[in-house]
């Protein structure tokens, strides 16, 4: 009988490798062979536009860094998966399969059985299944915990109703992870449940929420008696809340990572060049504050990322990297508009002296940044409750 397999065999112990020698590797793919005009955009796209990227990635075996190896990943150690973000990054490739690779595979990993892990875990890592996540609701954002979707036993499938809202490309995914309320009659977090489902299917309407751009990256969710086999839940019933807790793992350092502020400097020094102000002393001071506080968010960074590299468990203090990176952001992407001037307000590639630019782009990325990933609101809370003791 031949022996399952989940993706595709690695081509070395990728850990066995020097950090450079590993990032030079990294570098080299991703600077050869992504498209260019796919860098740094400045929406998700949907997937077909970026389909034959991550299929390579996917033939590689290099589209899960940080499953293990028996599961069809890369099998990076901390350290070298933190290298591969950076990379990613770095180079502005395209946010795809985040709720597939990053969020629902790990679960299933840890928590699924082992009939849930061949069934999804070789779809997602050969691109045929794209996942969205059944979080956040109208009345249930920043206090998870609150949310009033209702899953009920009807023989063997669950009936789902409810709603849930900012689902990030639901019009996009074939399937999708729900927390459920199973039990209304404990305390919230103990009557949470964690169910898969497929998204084509009677009962679930996806309505796109164009955003300040006119593109439309998240959307609402609405079931009426959707179904889902009782089989697709994973944990144990009402234990949902420990399950959606572990999907953080490394979110809380990604989140925080100093290249989208790198990037947007070198879109305002573009700019500031081309508009021949990189020199007046105005413009200067503000740079350069900017860029100071950059700097010192790229040694916090590294701070972080060394306690994660040594396998260490991140302190509720970690949230101030979200905070202090989404924030440098803004600031640097609204000091793109203030120095592009008249050409601030214009859509799309602007040329400016020699180059093409995109002005609003940093822009468009940079304001939900702040709400992502739990509110920068709830950050300071985090900090001054568990860090200041206030």
């Amino acid at each position: 009988m031949t022996e399952f397999t989940y993706g595709v065999p690695q081509e070395q112990d990728w850990n066995a490798l020097g950090d450079d020698e590993f990032r030079k590797i990294i570098r080299t793919e991703f600077e050869t062979n992504y498209p260019q005009e796919l860098r740094f955009l400045p929406h998700r796209p949907p997937f077909a536009m970026v389909a034959d990227w991550w299929k390579r990635m996917s033939a590689r075996g290099w589209i899960a860094p940080f499953w293990p190896a028996e599961y069809g990943g890369m099998g990076l150690a901390a350290r070298k998966a933190l290298i591969y973000h950076e990379e990613v990054e770095r180079w502005g490739i395209t946010r795809f399969q985040d709720h597939g690779i990053q969020m629902v595979g790990p679960v299933l990993i840890q928590w699924g059985t082992e009939e849930q892990r061949r069934r999804y875990l070789p779809s997602i890592l050969n691109c045929e299944n794209i996942w969205c996540q059944g979080y956040s609701e109208p009345g249930s954002g920043s206090d998870l915990a609150s949310l009033q979707t209702k899953a009920v036993l009807d023989g063997d499938d669950f009936v789902i109703n409810g709603q849930k809202i900012w689902t990030t490309m639901a019009h996009d995914a074939s399937h999708i992870f729900i927390l459920v309320r199973t039990d209304p009659n404990v305390k919230k977090q103990e009557g949470i449940s964690f169910v898969l489902a497929d998204m084509d299917q009677p009962g679930i309407t996806v309505r796109p929420i164009p955003d300040m751009s006119g593109y439309a990256e998240f959307c609402e969710v609405f079931f009426d008696d959707a179904r889902t086999p009782q089989d697709n839940l994973v944990g144990e019933l009402n234990k949902g809340w420990t399950v959606a807790k572990s999907l953080l793992g490394f979110e809380r350092i990604f989140i925080g990572s100093p290249k989208l502020p790198e990037y947007a400097l070198e879109v305002l020094e573009t700019v500031a060049s081309a508009r021949g102000v990189l020199d007046d002393p105005v413009f200067r001071d503000k740079y350069v504050r900017l860029q100071l506080d950059v700097e010192h968010l790229g040694a916090s960074y590294k701070h972080f990322a060394d306690i994660v590299a040594r396998g260490e468990t991140l302190g509720a203090d970690v949230s101030m990297l979200k905070v202090w990176a989404t924030e440098a952001f803004q600031k640097a992407a609204d000091l793109i508009i203030e120095t592009a001037g008249p050409l601030g307000a214009m859509k799309g590639s602007t040329r400016m002296g020699n180059v093409d630019v995109n002005v609003l782009a940093p822009f468009y990325k940079a304001r939900p940044a702040t709400i992502y990933g739990g509110s920068n609101e709830i950050q300071r809370n985090i900090l001054s409750k568990a860090v200041l003791g206030l």
